[in-house]
């Protein structure tokens, strides 16, 4: 097209100088004034025939049905649920996870339980040699019994007068005395039986029956453990201590296991770690089965931000200028062509997850905003919108 123009005014500049001196002859004349007269006409010729010529492209451009417009697609931006979570990193805990030890020195004579055993509060899980104390505290019983049986006597003749107040305070002395002394016995010889501290499972039994145990370290009997009331203790920056409370929704994922469970915050610390300005929650979690065990890996995404009617944007249609604003293309309503002018909008940013971001002020929902050709349009500019349906 660029060659017919070129032609078409070399042909017009050609005719005008046909009947005339050529403008060689004008130049070897060296008469100014024809020169600058032939100067003057060819000026007007040209700009009369570059209007011409803009006329011709007008109409071309607007019968050309074949013209190519840069290809952009776009999404229609809409109201939408917005949910921002913060990652941790955590690992299953129990408070009831103890190691069970003896309170008395001598030979574990039997044990009752074995490894994998539900075993409730309060249940005998193993015996130790008492060492004679038993016929001990038999022994004292039968005391107890006697001052107790002469208190009562000495305590009727003193209502009735009869016998001296003395001997009346001793019976009464010796009898507390005496059951003082058996009570002390007895809670030593409870010390023989070792009893299960809560319900729940005998992990380990560590020693086996014979040996001779003491109270003191290496020296526990069984590891006993409770899945019932696990949870997540994690440490979260200090930065998130204001969107952080309980009864926040957490996801739970295990990846030893590949399972996801939702739960709460239940409790958030009242501390904040000077060393790494942390501050620690726990986040209740089930036994699932009991495939959840204490020390397993789990990652914790927190809930810490809801908004139920945001606008979202794919982050990689956003650009920046030199000043720092961010900028996205939006469109007009297309036309029946599906052509559509570009308008470069200024937007405000909030928080993102994954490929998204919310965008605060700028955009308002039923937008149009180009997605993919987004590096590649300008302000102003009309485009072809490919968008499949």
């Amino acid at each position: 097209m660029k060659k017919l123009y070129i032609i078409a005014i070399s042909s017009v500049i050609l005719a005008s100088c046909g009947g005339d001196k050529s403008v060689d002859d004008l130049i070897a004349s060296k008469d100014l004034k024809e020169i600058r007269a032939k100067k003057t006409e060819l000026t007007t010729e040209r700009q009369e025939l570059n209007a011409e010529l803009k006329k011709l492209d007008d109409a071309i451009a607007e019968l050309d049905s074949i013209k190519n417009y840069p290809l952009v697609t776009t999404i229609n931006v809409k109201d939408t649920l917005f949910k921002h979570y913060i990652e941790l990193q955590g690992s299953v805990e129990t408070k009831q996870n103890v190691l069970v030890y003896p309170e008395m020195a001598g030979t574990l004579l039997r044990v009752y339980v074995k490894e994998g055993q539900k075993v409730r509060k309060g249940q005998l899980l193993a015996t130790i040699d008492d060492g004679g104390m038993s016929s001990q505290v038999a022994q004292v019983e039968a005391q107890t019994q006697l001052a107790k049986t002469t208190y009562e006597r000495q305590k009727r003749l003193w209502e009735q007068k009869i016998g001296s107040e003395i001997a009346y305070l001793q019976a009464k002395t010796t009898y507390e005395a005496q059951e003082n002394a058996l009570k002390q016995m007895k809670s030593q010889l409870a010390k023989t039986s070792i009893r299960a501290p809560f319900s729940g499972v005998i992990d380990d039994v560590i020693k086996e029956q014979g040996t001779v145990v003491a109270p003191g370290v290496q020296s526990e009997v069984f590891r006993i453990v409770n899945l019932d009331n696990m949870y997540i203790q994690t440490e979260v920056p200090e930065k998130h201590l204001p969107n952080i409370t309980a009864g926040k929704d957490v996801e739970v994922y295990f990846p030893v296991l590949g399972k996801t469970l939702s739960t709460k915050v239940r409790q958030v610390g009242n501390y904040i770690n000077p060393n790494n300005r942390s501050f620690k929650i726990e986040i209740p979690v089930p036994s699932n089965g009991g495939n959840i065990k204490p020390n397993l890996t789990a990652k914790v995404r927190i809930n810490d931000y809801t908004n139920e009617k945001a606008i979202l944007i794919p982050q990689s249609i956003i650009s920046e200028n030199a000043d720092g604003d961010q900028y996205v293309y939006v469109t007009t309503e297309k036309d029946s062509k599906n052509l559509a002018d570009v308008a470069r909008t200024t937007i405000k940013t909030g928080l993102t997850q994954g490929d998204y971001v919310e965008v605060l002020d700028g955009i308002k929902s039923n937008t149009s905003v180009i997605e993919e050709g987004a590096r590649s349009v300008k302000d102003g500019q009309k485009v072809e919108i490919t968008n499949k349906k």
